[in-house]
């Protein structure tokens, strides 16, 4: 399956790349001419809309028409991108959503849509940081390898929380239990705020979480943070290590954000809405922002974007794989 979506991904980019070539120049006369939806299909304070509503605003400024967020949450992203992917061609619909529209080919077992046929993709706005190691202060480990060398004595002893079976932090702690050879226990929730509480309560040992949610418990001190999964330390808490730092070679996990169109929109809408976007993004004060909530600017083509998504696929078809996850 992985490599027949490589396959699409390498004939998409090559017919893509010759129109938007060709009309790399052209304005699409009188887009937009009404509101344009922005489809988040997460519930409303997910992470996916923070870079989502400033990029909106910046939109609206510089396109005369208002880019309107609205949240259609359920099945892990499913329903609001389905909805994304049988919206008429025209410009008037986009996709915003994070690395789930990629995770999600691996991890249901069958989708209702083409993660890469059905979109056009516009640009990969940005990438995290990747999630931190948490553990309660009850836990006696102060370091990635004082809890390897914990649970390797104790043994199916120490639990870890996730928002359920396939989810970041689900893909996250069992790739680290496979790496270093160490049996934790999975205890899936459903959805994230029960599992950070009962993280916090104690009754769980460890979790793999969104720095958003992490910071303050770390420096409160409710929460003891390990390593970080991504490849460069976080700046808001500049002493915790990452996994490669921490002897985990290869143990590397970030997610990217990005904005898509459903396939067959016309080439030039696709350019004029991505360049808007890149322009944004490479603003300073843009920068500063996304930087400071936890956010790496990307700002990348077209078909950059699409190279990364089928990398994306390929790599957790293969995560699934080592840890033995089963498609839902």
């Amino acid at each position: 399956m992985v490599s027949r979506v490589i396959r699409r991904i390498g004939v998409a980019l090559g017919g893509a790349a010759v129109a938007l070539c060709v009309l790399a120049d052209a304005r699409p006369a009188g887009y937009p001419a009404k509101p344009v939806r922005i489809i988040v299909p997460f519930s409303a304070g997910s992470p996916i809309e923070i870079p989502a509503r400033m990029i909106a605003q910046r939109l609206r400024d510089a396109m005369g028409q208002p880019f309107v967020i609205e949240n259609r949450a359920g099945a892990g992203g499913i329903i609001g991108t389905e909805s994304v992917a049988r919206a008429p061609r025209d410009g008037y619909t986009i996709l915003a959503t994070s690395c789930a529209h990629s995770t999600n080919v691996t991890y249901y077992r069958k989708l209702p849509y083409d993660a890469v046929a059905d979109f056009a993709p516009i640009t990969q706005v940005a990438v995290t940081y990747g999630s931190v190691l948490v553990i309660h202060p009850s836990v006696p480990a102060t370091s990635v390898g004082e809890f390897i060398a914990l649970a390797r004595s104790r043994p199916g002893e120490l639990d870890y929380a996730s928002a359920g079976i396939g989810s970041p932090p689900h893909v996250a702690a069992a790739l680290f239990a496979s790496m270093t050879g160490i049996r934790l226990v999975h205890v899936p929730y459903r959805g994230t705020a029960v599992a950070i509480s009962d993280v916090l309560g104690g009754q769980v040992e460890a979790m793999f979480m969104n720095v958003t949610a992490a910071v303050e418990f770390v420096r409160s001190g409710r929460l003891r943070a390990l390593g970080i999964s991504g490849p460069r330390r976080m700046p808001w808490l500049p002493d915790v290590p990452t996994m490669l730092e921490s002897g985990l070679s290869g143990f590397d996990l970030t997610c990217y954000h990005g904005m898509w169109f459903p396939s067959g929109t016309p080439p030039e809408i696709v350019r004029r809405v991505h360049d808007e976007i890149a322009r944004t993004l490479a603003a300073p004060q843009a920068r500063r922002y996304l930087l400071d909530n936890g956010f790496v600017p990307v700002g990348s083509s077209p078909g950059e974007f699409a190279e990364v998504i089928g990398k994306d696929i390929a790599l957790h078809a293969n995560i699934a794989k080592r840890i033995g996850i089963e498609p839902r």
